[in-house]
């Protein structure tokens, strides 16, 4: 009997956690409720993870649009994941959806307002709108909140350098470099902004500084050959040249400034060869047309000089040396009236060539 008693007994048991609703008590019928409610957000958290992994996986691809879509859906399936809206910014400033970004990032900043992360990011998309005041202020904003991260300096001082405001500019990379001591590219654009200034000799410390501590970066070599030939180092200039072609053959800059290089020191074969060379590993690169442009005038060739000034104004219509060099062509080309209308537009564009030109010969 007391094996019977004890199996009625586990049978009772078992039936009871079977009982329908009704005969629930109502602390039953709330913890009921709970777990169905946990049930619903563990799905909800299992999708927005399962998406936001797939986004994750997407911008590492660089497919940046797929990212966003997967990114949008975990937000959906879980409104509070930040990490979710944080890299949906990222991936719709990388897009260049500035305004989706500032959107987005928005609404990021309601959930976290002391996140610096997301007005660094909010920055960048005013920046990508050139609303250069609002990124200003959001980088300040980043900076104020976590004055440790280089990132925020960096495009602080980018900011700066395309306001021309060089010496704000050189702040901002030197506050990086106390950071980061072997960051390149702030280096690097330091030294830039000594170029700008005219600074050479601090320019090219910085650059060769910079190509010590990362000896693969071709724009730097490139960069050490341009401010040298400012300062009429023409060896020392091609030698840089050369080590930036090493690294990268399709360089099309080093090529167009190597042969600016050979055309100042009276090579012009071998810059028309550099000239040529850019063009073909960038075809809609205008000043390599105005140079080779030069090029073909020194060599009496008109026709060809003025084909290339076309070219060159065809793919950038501000670009005051296509216009100074197709007048200089029509010039000996008997076309006196479509020289003088090239000088003078050169001369609005602010070309001191195109203005000496018109004003030696042309009336005004």
């Amino acid at each position: 009997m007391k094996k019977l008693l004890i199996t009625l007994v586990f049978t009772v048991a078992g039936l009871a956690s079977f009982a329908q609703p009704d005969d629930l008590t109502p602390e039953e019928k709330a913890y009921q409720d709970s777990i169905a409610n946990l049930n619903e957000t563990n799905a909800a958290i299992e999708k927005s993870q399962k998406a936001y992994n797939e986004g994750v996986a997407l911008f590492k691809q660089e497919k940046y649009t797929g990212a966003i879509n997967k990114f949008s859906e975990s937000i959906t399936a879980d409104p509070n994941f930040t990490p979710a809206i944080y890299n949906k910014a990222i991936a719709e400033n990388m897009a260049e959806r500035y305004k989706d970004a500032i959107k987005t990032l928005n609404e990021l900043l309601k959930k976290k307002p002391g996140y610096s992360k997301a007005y660094f990011q909010r920055g960048r998309s005013y920046q990508g709108l050139n609303e250069y005041l609002k990124a200003e202020q959001d980088y300040q904003k980043a900076i104020e909140l976590d004055p440790k991260n280089p990132k925020a300096y960096y495009n602080f001082g980018t900011l700066k350098f395309i306001q021309k405001d060089y010496e704000a500019a050189i702040a901002q990379f030197t506050k990086v470099l106390e950071l980061a001591p072997e960051d390149a590219y702030a280096l690097n654009d330091r030294g830039s902004c000594y170029r700008m200034l005219e600074k050479y000799p601090q320019a090219v410390k910085d650059y060769e500084e910079a190509a010590r501590r990362n000896p693969n970066l071709a724009f730097v070599l490139n960069n050490i050959g341009s401010t040298k030939t400012r300062m009429k180092n023409y060896d020392e200039a091609l030698k840089a040249f050369n080590k930036a072609l090493a690294i990268d053959p399709d360089f099309y800059l080093a090529y167009n400034n190597r042969g600016v290089t050979h055309m100042q020191m009276g090579r012009l074969d071998d810059a028309m060869n550099d000239f040529t060379k850019c063009i073909e590993k960038n075809s809609s690169y205008a000043p390599a047309y105005a140079n080779r442009s030069g090029i073909y005038f020194k060599q009496g060739k008109f026709k060809e000089a003025k084909k290339d000034a076309d070219k060159c104004i065809q793919l950038d219509p501000k670009n005051a040396d296509g216009y100074v060099n197709r007048g200089m062509a029509r010039e000996m080309l008997r076309d006196m009236n479509g020289a003088c209308e090239d000088w003078s537009k050169a001369r609005e564009l602010g070309s001191e060539k195109g203005k000496v030109y018109q004003s030696g010969n042309c009336s005004n």
